[in-house]
């Protein structure tokens, strides 16, 4: 059977395009199970399997099914996207609040010990708390779950695309992601907690739709109504809206983040399945306006001083341009120009990222300890500039008409006072030393056009920007949405300050469009960041001035590089199938890609080649065929799983001769015995003992085989085989034979056969011509700019 795998077999020149960042190559021998870093580990991966086995025993559990079932499976799923909402907006809440009061506190004790002028003492403790918040996050990361590092949008987008890895959904990952988020947040680490709620909301809808855990003995059995990797595929894209809801307070934004960039595999497939569209689209936009409906509940709770020290702050402070906004056709040039700074500057800095992880790759290789020493001295680093670079700027007397208590002492606030004297305040200390949030919310604020100086916001871009590079990839839970913000509102301030009185808008709404500048050029999204930044500044006068800036530095970008998560995907080495195809694919057909040895079983085969055929591949689709005196002629009856065969072994539903057995076999299974299990835990092969006597009986396949597999012609284009198993997202699809009287099945494609990589190792011959190809292109493509 043909499962096979990633190699790179081109010239040394263009081994950095086509190897992803794995220490061990991927041998050209197919092999089913692949390996990809999943959070800081390299671990075997698996493609989910989103297509229904229509075998005889799968149609008469159907047929068996009541109206009230069917009932009691709608309502479910309806109430699992209300829990989702529930608990993910609970999570986002408390997040929020633990990381506000936590940095909170810090920088108080820190604000305070400067007032007296003990400065080395106050940068002591701001140093020791920042690194032990970072040593105690990178040490869970690290040794409970790894899978927990990093942003997790790349393993959720993977995950939705069809790959499995395991444990980026677990009940230990979603608990470690809470914990590590908040404190690695707290440590003043240059990392977004946006993203981290993205994969938290993932993991719960996962571990609600599969009941709960089994292996820490939390399991609810009215809770296991989705025992298939379709149904939870829905939940996930249902989760990951809501995370993305929790963490801005923007339901509508949530929806299209899920379904834009997400769920990227699935918005092609419900394109040509109206009624599925529909139905996900519903579900997904309940799941957010409960988290929207949580969260202004609890909000009001922190209005009234309920929440701490910061407890105002956070999901409350992204409420900050209501102002009535004008503009004429003087202002459309430097929002172009924002829109052309933001596409450059967000592909480089996709680019100098992509290279700082493999760097860290490297290092990561040696081991967990120096895993944990990386975390350590990007933590050290960080608290150095943190607290250094504002000796840098020059302290600014007070505005006389300030709407705030000038200068701010212990608290968030546009006017830090730092090592300043009383009745002034030090501009570069109140965006840099500071939580994240207040920083966005201090850029963003109105009427402040003479608050900060150039020199000020000019050296915050330039470390915001390195900063958030070199923290994210340490083991420990890390955004990025929340760092580009903050460094794309730096230079749009930075260029508002320089247009000054050439433009009719204020240098906060500067700031705004830098932010939706950096984040087209970064993440390549449009209608879900447009709506995202709508609901966070909460004016919808912005709307034509957002557009035009996220159109252009996507536009821009695009010319340079691929989006910030497809590259962090491509890095780790998941095979993440593209919408597109390559021009390459048409001049290929599936029986130039595929590849043997194919193991086939017959629809009546003996126990001792089914353990064997398991026992020494890893191969999870077999094709059955029926010969003589079953059928006239060889004949392909259909597919069955790895899984099926290991459950039919264990309940050892054996015959003694090799005649069909019917519907009796039925009788020894139940619909729950063919389901999926939680987190990829299923029996294994080598679990299973038999006795010689078993070894030599019989097991008839049909009852349990999907009888109606997909199927392509050997002479079918690769480009047309790689649209139809992605858009109907299939797990095998099986190449037959263009004439008759050849073996009724050629071999298997899967997941890994379309990956460029494979493809190029088989033929490469294509890289040059792919090259020359791009060589030709480029000159005219960067004359459209």
């Amino acid at each position: 059977m043909s499962t096979n795998s990633i190699n790179g077999e081109a010239d040394t020149d263009q081994e950095s395009l086509i190897i992803p960042l794995l220490s061990p190559r991927r041998s050209l021998i197919n092999s089913t199970s692949q390996v990809a870093i999943v959070g800081a580990n390299v671990c075997p991966i698996e493609s989910l399997d989103y297509e229904i086995a229509e075998n005889e025993f799968f149609k008469q559990d159907w047929r068996s099914r009541g109206k009230m079932q069917i009932f009691q499976y709608v309502f479910m799923k309806w109430s699992l996207c209300f829990l989702i909402g529930l608990i993910v907006s609970l999570i986002g809440f408390f997040n929020n609040l633990a990381v506000e009061n936590i940095a909170g506190l810090k920088f108080v004790v820190t604000s305070n010990m400067m007032l007296p002028k003990r400065f080395g003492m106050a940068f002591l403790v701001f140093s020791v708390s920042n690194l032990i918040l970072t040593l105690f996050a990178s040490i869970i990361t690290a040794f409970i779950a790894p899978a927990a590092a990093g942003s997790g949008i790349p393993e959720v987008k993977a995950y939705l695309n069809g790959v499995d890895a395991p444990g980026i959904l677990s009940l230990r990952t979603l608990v470690i992601k809470i914990i590590g988020s908040i404190s690695a947040v707290s440590s003043s680490l240059f990392v977004g907690k946006a993203g981290p709620m993205v994969h938290t909301g993932a993991c719960v809808a996962a571990l609600l739709g599969q009941g709960g855990s089994k292996r820490f003995k939390l399991t609810w059995r009215w809770l296991r109504f989705f025992k298939n990797d379709r149904d939870r595929r829905d939940l996930v894209t249902c989760g990951s809206a809501a995370g993305i809801a929790a963490a801005f307070r923007a339901p509508v934004g949530g929806v299209l983040f899920a379904l834009e960039e997400m769920a990227s595999w699935y918005v092609s497939y419900m394109i040509f399945f109206c009624r599925w569209r529909s139905a996900l689209l519903w579900r997904a936009f309940f799941t957010t306006a409960v988290v929207a409906i949580v969260l202004r509940a609890l909000i009001d709770v922190c209005l009234s001083e309920k929440c701490g020290l910061f407890g105002k702050g956070g999901l409350i402070m992204f409420d900050v341009y209501s102002a009535s906004v004008t503009y004429h056709l003087i202002d459309v040039p430097p929002v172009l120009t924002l829109g052309v700074i933001g596409g450059i500057l967000g592909s480089l800095y996709n680019f100098l990222l992509d290279k700082v992880l493999r760097i860290y790759n490297l290092i990561n290789e040696k081991g967990v300890v120096y895993k944990i020493l990386l975390a350590c001295a990007i933590s050290i680093f960080t608290s150095c500039l943190l607290f250094g670079l504002p000796w840098l700027a020059s302290c600014q007397p007070c505005p006389s008409d300030a709407s705030e208590a000038c200068p701010t002492i212990g608290r968030s606030g546009n006017f830090k006072k730092f090592q300043c004297p009383p009745g002034q305040y030090n501009d570069l200390a109140s965006l840099i030393f500071n939580t994240n949030d207040d920083s966005v919310k201090n850029l963003f604020s109105q009427d402040t056009n003479s608050e900060f100086q150039y020199s000020s916001i000019l050296i915050f871009f330039v470390t915001c920007f390195f900063l958030s590079i070199f923290s994210y990839g340490i083991v420990a839970p890390a955004g990025l949405f929340i760092p580009v913000i903050v460094t794309g509102a730096s230079y749009g301030r930075f260029v508002g300050m320089l247009v000054g009185s050439h433009s009719n808008l204020d240098h906060g709404l500067y700031a705004v469009l830098g932010a939706a500048s950096f984040l087209g050029g970064s993440m390549r999204m449009t209608v879900s960041l447009c709506v995202i930044i709508l609901e966070l500044t909460n004016n919808l006068l912005l709307l034509p001035l957002i557009m035009l800036v996220l159109l252009i530095s996507k536009t821009v970008a695009d010319a340079f590089n691929g989006n910030i998560y497809d590259l962090i995907m491509n890095a780790k080495g998941f095979p993440y199938l593209e919408a597109h195809t390559e021009p390459y694919m048409r001049q290929l057909t599936v029986g130039e890609v595929v590849r043997g040895p194919l193991q086939i079983f017959q629809g009546i085969e003996k126990v001792g080649k089914i353990v064997h055929v398991l026992r020494t591949t890893s191969h999870n689709g077999f094709p059955v065929i029926d010969e003589p005196p079953l059928s006239e002629s060889p004949v392909l009856y259909g597919l069955i799983l790895r899984a099926h065969l290991i459950e039919l072994l264990k309940k050892k539903a054996f015959v003694p001769t090799p005649v069909p057995t019917g519907t009796d076999a039925f009788k020894l299974f139940f619909a729950g015995d063919f389901a999926k299990r939680g987190s990829g835990n299923g029996d294994k092969i080598e679990d299973l003992q038999f006795t010689e006597e078993e070894m030599e009986m019989f097991l008839d396949l049909h009852p349990f085989t999907n009888a109606s597999p997909y199927t392509v012609a050997e002479t079918m284009s690769l480009a047309k085989a790689l649209i139809l198993f992605r858009e109907v997202g299939l797990r095998h699809l099986l190449v037959i034979p263009k004439i008759s009287g050849r073996s009724p099945v050629v071999g298997i494609l899967t997941r890994h056969d379309f990956m460029p990589e494979h493809i190029l190792g088989l033929h490469p011959m294509l890289i040059r011509s792919r090259w020359k190809r791009l060589r030709i292109q480029a000159p005219r493509l960067f004359k459209l700019f």
